[in-house]
């Protein structure tokens, strides 16, 4: 690109950055190798010719939206397959290029619907299904979620019922409430369905379990006796995918439709008990271990967005007659901006480590060894709530740094919002998670302070609550993640002496805990960000690269210091920080602020999303900002036509013919 066409007020800022960029982007993208194969991957989608024709995203309709994504997604499956395109993390690099921030009609076969088979699945069932499934003779959804159970997943009320003389299960839609609602695919997509439903054997219920469910012809596509299925209408945002719903009258099923990799029903109805119940959950488990780094990446795109426009737009007069001031030069739109870049960082960081931590857990799953599994299940019920609510909410503050123009979809950022809010209640409500997370924090409490052996993850609980802070004029690191854990600790100690407290004054168990909900919340929230806090500071001290170091720490000590003004409350309640090291903590955030104004917008070239992938008139990589809104406007739909039919059908009419405006 010509440096004649970028904008000059961000050629300057690119001038003046402190750090080597390609650098940081090899550091957020693990290797310059992968930076290469990701933008060899980005350019292969951006300059596909089929993918151009493609009506842009803000100009379609519903079903333009549903069908442009289905014939997208097979065609880019196919591509994918001729070039071999086999590793996860290439696939979306491809991907997020080839269709950026929008629903996926055949997402969940693939996200969900083949890695259950996988995980779950006999070898047999593997042998069987997953070839199909994989050459899309077969394309299937995950249904869980019912009209009237979500979260709690114990509650579900579809039924199979196993009748041991025609060795068949029944599965039964009993009530309303039981219908299957929200599953992604599920309207008119799928021909085949997982569905979650409470096994009936031999006169007892076993608990929840997968059934593989054929719902539609293999040739006709027509819906099966006692099938009834269909699309649950527009939604807030992912409208290219067809969310159903799903009622099943008498439906019967092989005895080998069940997925009997780890329980088992025998032919005479016997129920073979698996090693542990949650395995059941493992599907859920990968994708709310995938969600923490799709929504950190999310936040990243809504951040280029925003503090490049912010470097653009000129706003008000600093002194009068004088030029106009970049609104990033504005320190209250620094103080929202900037700890969101941190925070993007931040999420992308948490979200490779846990990748890695359940890739290994899932092998010790697969060797039969379950000691990690609570673990594992704790820290992402917490950290796909906390990442969710944190990067969502950050999308919308991007959207309103940006004026009115955010409100456009020409600004991308609308598109960003409804795609990435869904991840607040998709594979479990986000409080409800929190609470999965606090129940397990206070199952292990009394092992932590009798000093039981630990997970890494739980050293935080053995501080003492009582110790003050470390904190100088300096802002350690170090001293920073002392006050996390020492927040942490505090207030999961508050919350189990409040339910003790409660169960001495006469209420049972379940009472106390039911009246600790908020305490717990609060002290699971801790964790969590303690957790994202604990991972940028060890990536910081991993990376010692000169060219990248200060601006990293510039960034951690931002994000966490930033993270206790915003919560001071809790960090100051029993004295733990001084009102002097409070002083400290507020000069020191106003100081990170302005060490990372000259370096903003190399941040967020840093993400190295290009402008296909951005999709945005605002975040343009030249800064040519009105002009693109300019010919987004021209390009509206309406336009189409200088006088629309509808003048002639109202406004003529209700101008009596036109009489009036001939005598203005």
């Amino acid at each position: 690109m010509s440096s004649a066409t970028v904008n000059p007020d961000l050629t300057k800022e690119r001038k003046g950055a402190t750090f080597d960029v390609e650098k940081l982007t090899n550091t957020i993208y693990g290797g310059a190798e992968n930076v290469r194969k990701r933008r060899y991957l980005h350019n292969l989608a951006i300059q596909d010719p089929v993918l151009s024709r493609a009506k842009p995203w803000a100009f379609r309709s519903r079903e333009e939206e549903y069908e442009t994504s289905l014939w997208q997604n097979i065609y880019l499956l196919k591509k994918m397959e001729e070039m071999g395109l086999k590793n996860e993390l290439e696939r979306m690099y491809y991907l997020e290029a080839a269709t950026p921030s929008q629903a996926n009609a055949i997402g969940v076969h693939y996200g969900m619907f083949i890695p259950a088979i996988e995980k779950q699945g006999t070898e047999e069932q593997k042998a069987k299904w997953l070839p199909l499934a994989k050459s899309l003779k077969i394309i299937g959804t995950y249904a869980q979620t019912e009209l009237g159970h979500g979260t709690f997943i114990r509650g579900l009320e579809t039924t199979a019922t196993y009748d041991p003389k025609t060795k068949e299960f029944i599965l039964n839609s009993p009530t309303v409430t039981s219908t299957k609602y929200w599953p992604g695919n599920l309207g008119k997509t799928s021909n085949v369905c997982l569905v979650m439903a409470q096994l009936e054997t031999q006169g007892r219920r076993r608990g929840i379990h997968l059934f593989m469910v054929q719902l539609r012809d293999l040739n006709t596509h027509k819906l099966l006796p006692g099938v009834e299925a269909g699309d649950i209408g527009p939604k807030f945002g992912f409208n290219g995918n067809d969310n159903g719903f799903l009622r099943l009258d008498n439906v019967r099923i092989p005895r080998e439709n069940m997925l009997m990799r780890y329980s088992k029903v025998l032919e005479d109805g016997t129920y073979v008990t698996p090693p542990d119940q949650r395995i059941a959950y493992g599907t859920m488990v990968l994708i709310r271990a995938k969600i923490v780094g799709m929504i950190s990446s999310s936040l990243a795109t809504a951040c280029v967005i925003a503090v490049r426009y912010s470097a653009v737009r000129r706003q008000t007069e600093v002194s009068p007659g004088g030029i106009e001031a970049q609104v990033i030069d504005y320190q209250t739109q620094q103080y929202k901006l900037f700890p969101l870049v941190a925070t993007a960082y931040a999420m992308q960081i948490t979200g490779r480590f846990i990748i890695g931590y359940h890739a290994k857990v899932s092998s010790e799953i697969d060797a039969g060894n379950l000691e990690s599994m609570n673990v594992l299940h704790a820290v992402l019920c917490g950290l796909k709530a906390f990442s969710t609510w944190v990067c969502t909410s950050g999308i919308e503050t991007c959207r309103l740094c940006c004026g009115g123009h955010g409100y456009s979809h020409a600004s991308g950022l609308p598109k960003l919002y409804t795609m990435a809010t869904p991840g607040c209640t998709y594979e479990g409500e986000n409080n409800v998670m929190m609470l999965q997370l606090a129940r397990f924090l206070i199952k292990v409490y009394p092992d932590v302070k009798r000093g039981a052996p630990v997970s890494q993850f739980l050293r935080c609980y053995t501080v003492d609550v009582s110790t003050k802070s470390c904190m100088t004029e300096e802002v350690a690191l170090g001293c920073l993640v002392k006050a996390y854990e020492h927040r942490a600790a505090r207030l999961l100690e508050n919350a189990a002496r409040n339910i003790e407290r409660l169960v001495r004054s006469g209420k049972s168990r379940q009472e106390a805990w039911n009246a600790s909900t908020v305490l717990l919340t609060w002290a699971a929230t801790a964790f969590s960000h303690l957790f994202v806090v604990n991972a940028f500071v060890e990536n910081v001290n991993k990376n010692k690269t000169k060219e990248i170091e200060g601006i990293l720490t510039t960034l951690c000590k931002l994000y966490a210091v930033h993270g206790i003004i915003e919560r001071l409350g809790e960090f100051i309640q029993d004295g733990f920080f001084s009102p002097v090291q409070v002083t400290y903590l507020q000069n020191k955030l106003t100081e990170l602020l302005a060490e990372m104004r000259p370096d903003a917008v190399a941040l967020v070239d840093a993400f190295d999303y290009p402008d296909q992938v951005l999709d945005s008139c605002l975040g343009r990589y030249d800064g040519q900002v009105y002009k693109a809104l300019y010919e987004y406007a021209k390009n509206s739909p309406l336009n189409e036509k200088e006088v629309l039919d509808s003048y002639f059908k109202y406004i003529k009419p209700a101008q009596g013919g036109g009489s009036l405006m001939s005598r203005l």
